[in-house]
């Protein structure tokens, strides 16, 4: 049987809030195990700041710091500050993936990521804001690229 072998990745977490996996090196199947190996690492020149921001992030409750799903119109955008259309759009795809038993895998994320919206939209309509029309814009205005948020994303 010839040796398998498979990429090693570190998640990174960019500051727009997008999270890519770097490859570091390979793992290389031997017998009952694997033997790794490794580019060339390097030591940054600033200190990371990440578990400062998060904290931030996490105590503040309306979503800053967070941005939305990686589809529609608002794609990467902050959620802080969001208008009450992309907030309950948004909002109404996170249920759905509560709701789907096939992404379980990602629901912790997601109950996240709807309590951050939740909180802006409630913080946005206590505010004394609202706007309220009831005109919902349609899909084609917020999937510009066709991929629907029920596909097997994480979001």
């Amino acid at each position: 049987m010839p040796d398998q072998s498979f990429p090693v990745t570190v998640q990174v977490q960019r500051p727009n809030g997008s999270v890519e996996h770097v490859r570091v090196g390979t793992a290389v199947r031997v017998g009952d195990s694997f033997r790794l190996t490794f580019g060339e690492l390097a030591i940054g020149t600033t200190p990371d700041s990440a578990p400062a921001r998060r904290a931030a992030a996490s105590s503040s409750g309306g979503g800053e710091g967070m941005v939305f799903p990686p589809y529609g119109r608002s794609k990467g955008a902050p959620i802080a500050g969001a208008s009450v259309q992309d907030l309950e759009f948004y909002i109404s795809g996170s249920r759905r993936s509560l709701d789907d038993p096939s992404k379980a895998r990602w629901h912790e994320k997601e109950r996240v990521l709807l309590a951050a919206m939740e909180a802006e939209l409630a913080r946005q309509k206590g505010g004394g804001g609202g706007g309220g029309g009831s005109s919902a814009p349609s899909d084609d205005e917020y999937f510009d690229d066709r991929s629907a948020p029920d596909d097997d994303l994480p979001f």
